[in-house]
């Protein structure tokens, strides 16, 4: 006997694996995002940030449009970059929605929802791979 469909049943692919969909972004949704997206690569640049850059994400996953990748030398610049990129979003009326990692634990991260912010010592992003791990990503831009 098989089981009925159910109204909201979740697709699923060959493996057994729910799909993962994520309605398309329209175009204005997808121009905000990429517009916060270039403000914080902006303010990470006017707080010294080292080899940032900027990776599309939207074709690949549903976890964000966009990674935000940078280097900081010193905890105290980890916080600054962070700080920098908060406060000035808040005087924008944009707040994160969540923040992760500390200067002292030499990495930060910064969720904007559509955009996440990856701020590392270079020890730590060498590391992590961030780039090596998403090397199928689009990058958008890097100012090294």
């Amino acid at each position: 006997m098989t089981e009925p469909a159910l109204p909201n049943a979740v697709a699923r692919k060959a493996d057994g694996l729910p799909r993962r969909t994520k309605p398309a972004p329209t175009a204005t949704e997808e121009r905000v995002a990429l517009d916060l997206a270039r403000r914080i690569v902006e303010l990470a640049e006017d707080k010294k940030a080292a080899d940032i850059v900027l990776l599309e994400l939207a074709p690949l996953t549903t976890l964000a449009d966009y990674f935000v990748i940078c280097s900081g030398g010193s905890e105290r610049q980890l916080e600054a970059i962070a700080d920098g990129v908060i406060t000035s979003l808040r005087d924008e009326r944009v707040r994160p929605i969540g923040r992760e990692g500390t200067a002292a634990s030499h990495w930060v991260l910064l969720d904007y929802g559509s955009v996440i912010v990856h701020i590392f010592t270079p020890p730590e992003r060498d590391y992590y791979g961030l780039e090596k791990h998403w090397s199928e990503a689009k990058t958008i831009l890097r100012v090294q």
